[in-house]
C-alpha cells in the first residue's frame, strides 16, 4: 500500500445491534484525511495476481516499510508502532469516511490486527472467517468461510486475532484448533493441520508468527484444564516441526512444580503472539493462568511455565529461560502480554544481565 495511504488511513470497528436478531453486522470503516486531493487515491488499483511474494527479508525488516503491517506485533519487537506522521492531534478531526466493509456475522468481538501488504488487507473475523479485500477501495478480493461444527467448548468469545504471512501463503488458525495454509490471491486452502483436540476444548484465537521457515501458533483452553502447549509448523508443508509444553510432565524440568498429577490438566494457554530475537534465535512467548483459575488447593506448587515469559529455540523449541510474573496465581492473572524484546542502549549488556543465574530470568537447565 503506498506510503500516502498508509499515512492517511485509519481504522476502526462498530458494531450494529439488533437486539431481535441473531446475527449483527461488524462494520469496518476506513477513514482518509480530507485533505487536498492525490490523483493516485483514486486511480491506483490492487492486481492480486501480481501480489508480490513476502520474503522472509521482508519480515525481518518489517519496522522500517511504513507501506505495510506484515503482522500481528508489526514487526519481530512486537512494538505495534509506526512513525507515520500525517495524522496529528491537529488534523484528525478532519478524517473522514472514505468506504466501509460490512462483515455479516453471529456477535461476537472482533479483535483482528488486519495484515496490509501490496495494497491488499487480510481480514479475520469472529466465527472464523477470513477475508482479502483491496485497502484503497474496501472491495472484496475473496473470502474464506470456515465450516466450524456446532457445541465448541471456547472461552473468552469466538474470536482471532489475525494472520500471518510468508511467501504467497497466508496462515491463519480457526476456532476448532486448525491451522490453514490459504492462497493470498485466491483464498484457497493449500493446506489443514490439526493444531489441537477441539473435543477436549482446546481451540486457537492466536494470530500465527512466522520465523524463517516455520509457523508458530499456541494453543487455548486453560480454563477448560487443559495441557498448554505452543507448536511450530513447516510453512510449505504443514508438518510439525517442534511442540512445547507450557505445563511439563513430572519428569520434565519444572514437573515438580506441580503436586501430584495436576499437571496433566494444568492450563498454561498461549493465545498471544509473541515476538522473535534474530540475533539470539529465541522466540520470547507469553503464557496464561493455570487450572483450575482459582482453586490453588489441587495444584499446590508454583505451576510453572503458566503466568511466564518462555524463550524458546526457534528451530527446536528448546526452553532456555523463563520468567514467571506471578507462581501459583490463583487469580487469574496471566503473563500473556510480556512477550516483546525489550530495548536497551546496550541490548547485549541488557541480554547478558537477564539471563544472568542470580537473575530472575532463569535459564533452563
Amino acid at each position: 500500500m503506498p506510503k500516502h495511504l498508509m499515512n492517511g488511513y485509519t481504522i476502526f470497528r462498530a458494531t450494529n445491534h439488533c437486539l431481535h436478531a441473531k446475527y449483527v453486522s461488524f462494520v469496518i470503516f476506513v477513514v482518509i484525511l480530507g485533505l487536498a486531493a492525490t490523483p493516485s487515491i483514486v486511480t491506483a488499483g490492487t492486481d492480486v495476481d501480481n501480489f508480490q511474494p513476502v520474503t522472509n527479508e521482508m519480515l525481518l525488516s518489517a519496522q522500517d516499510d511504513a507501506d505495510t503491517w506484515l503482522m500481528y506485533g508489526r514487526d519481530y519487537r512486537s512494538w505495534r508502532y509506526s512513525e507515520l506522521t500525517q495524522i496529528t492531534t491537529e488534523n484528525v478531526k478532519k478524517l473522514v469516511p472514505k468506504w466501509a466493509f460490512q462483515i455479516g456475522t453471529e456477535f461476537d468481538k472482533f479483535e483482528c490486527t488486519p495484515l496490509v501488504v501490496n495494497g491488499v488487507m487480510i481480514i479475520t473475523t469472529p466465527y472464523s472467517s477470513i477475508y482479502a479485500v483491496d485497502a484503497r477501495t474496501g472491495k472484496e478480493l475473496w473470502r474464506y468461510n470456515y465450516p466450524l461444527q456446532d457445541g465448541l467448548a471456547i472461552c473468552c468469545g469466538m474470536v482471532n486475532r489475525g494472520a500471518a504471512i510468508l511467501g504467497d501463503k497466508i496462515f491463519w488458525t480457526t476456532l476448532d484448533a486448525h491451522l490453514l495454509a490459504l492462497d493470498v490471491k485466491t483464498g484457497t486452502v493449500l493446506w489443514d493441520r490439526v493444531v489441537g483436540d477441539s473435543t477436549n476444548a482446546e481451540s486457537l484465537t492466536v494470530a500465527p508468527l512466522v520465523v524463517k521457515d516455520k509457523v508458530i501458533v499456541g494453543i487455548s483452553g486453560a480454563e477448560y484444564g487443559i495441557r498448554g502447549f505452543i507448536d511450530a509448523y513447516y510453512a510449505e508443508t504443514g508438518e510439525q516441526a517442534w511442540r512445547f509444553y507450557t505445563v511439563p510432565s513430572k519428569d520434565e524440568p519444572g514437573g515438580d512444580t506441580w503436586a501430584g498429577d495436576s499437571w496433566m490438566t494444568g492450563g498454561g494457554s498461549a493465545w498471544v503472539t509473541g515476538s522473535y530475537d534474530p540475533e539470539l534465535n529465541l522466540v520470547y512467548w507469553g503464557t496464561g493462568n493455570p487450572a483450575p483459575d482459582w482453586n490453588g488447593a489441587v495444584r499446590r506448587g508454583d505451576n510453572l511455565y503458566t503466568d511466564c515469559i518462555v524463550a524458546l529455540d526457534a528451530d527446536t523449541g528448546k526452553l532456555q529461560w523463563h520468567f514467571q510474573a506471578t507462581p501459583h496465581d490463583v487469580w487469574d492473572w496471566d503473563g500473556v502480554a510480556g512477550s516483546f524484546k525489550p530495548y536497551s542502549t546496550d541490548y547485549r549488556e541488557l541480554r547478558c544481565k537477564n539471563s544472568a543465574a542470580n537473575s530472575p530470568m532463569k535459564p533452563s537447565t
